[in-house]
């Protein structure tokens, strides 16, 4: 009997990434040759479609910008529907280098993990996040892993692989908005298990993050908000 060899999705969520797209999809390409490549253009105005179509990717345009997590829920409706065994999540910018995708997934084909996360904190990497942003990425740590009682250095990170069941989950629910640290809520609650492995992670290779220090404080106080409520919902 012939083994079967596990489906691999990387999905790009990309919103105005002209710049680096088509990058990122060859850097993918070259580094996991295997890999069906999805770029989800979350409704851009320039030309990120087209770059990402040009590098040898699948493209699925949403009609309007519709958020990260409206995005991410599309690539794993995706990944559903194709059959896929991981789903791997790598931002657009350059900063998810894709020679690391398959250290990242090796803990969910193994079984050690539902879903394991890519912690830049964990390596040896000289990432400097600003005082904002870092205060953010701290409280959310602590307060992630209070809940799922797993240590978790790096709540924030897009960089991320998702194994069948949790690929079937995110199909139907997915947070909106700033979805990462949520997700990771929803997960424990419906008894996945979580685990971080360390990568290294690059700065973005052109444009400029839409993360501003007053949007960090923002984002921090809307995703502890969302946080506390999910834990007052019912499981399911």
């Amino acid at each position: 009997m012939q083994e079967h060899k596990p489906k691999l999705l990387v999905i790009i969520p990309a919103f105005n990434e002209e710049a680096n797209v088509g990058a990122v999809v060859r850097d993918v390409r070259e580094s996991v040759p295997d890999a069906d490549i999805v770029v989800i253009d979350d409704g851009s105005d320039d030309a990120t479609a087209a770059a990402a179509g040009r590098a040898g990717a699948n493209v699925l345009r949403l009609p309007y910008n519709m958020g990260i997590g409206a995005a991410m829920q599309t690539g794993y409706r995706y990944a559903s529907l194709g059959g896929y065994d991981v789903a791997v999540q790598v931002d657009a910018d350059g900063q998810h280098p894709a020679d690391e995708i398959t250290r990242l997934a090796g803990p969910v084909l193994t079984g050690m993990a539902d879903m394991a996360v890519g912690s830049r904190f964990l390596s040896d990497g000289n990432y400097r996040p600003s005082l904002a942003r870092s205060a953010g990425m701290s409280i959310f740590s602590r307060v992630v892993s209070a809940i799922i009682k797993v240590r978790m250095t790096d709540t924030t990170s897009g960089f991320r692989a998702a194994g069948k069941r949790c690929i079937a989950y995110f199909s139907r629910h997915y947070p909106d908005d700033y979805p990462e640290v949520e997700a990771l809520v929803l997960l424990h609650r419906m008894g996945f298990s979580i685990m971080e492995v360390p990568v290294t992670m690059r700065r973005r290779s052109g444009g400029q993050s839409s993360i501003t220090p007053a949007r960090s404080v923002y984002y921090m106080i809307k995703v502890l908000l969302a946080i506390f409520v999910d834990l007052l919902k019912k499981a399911g």
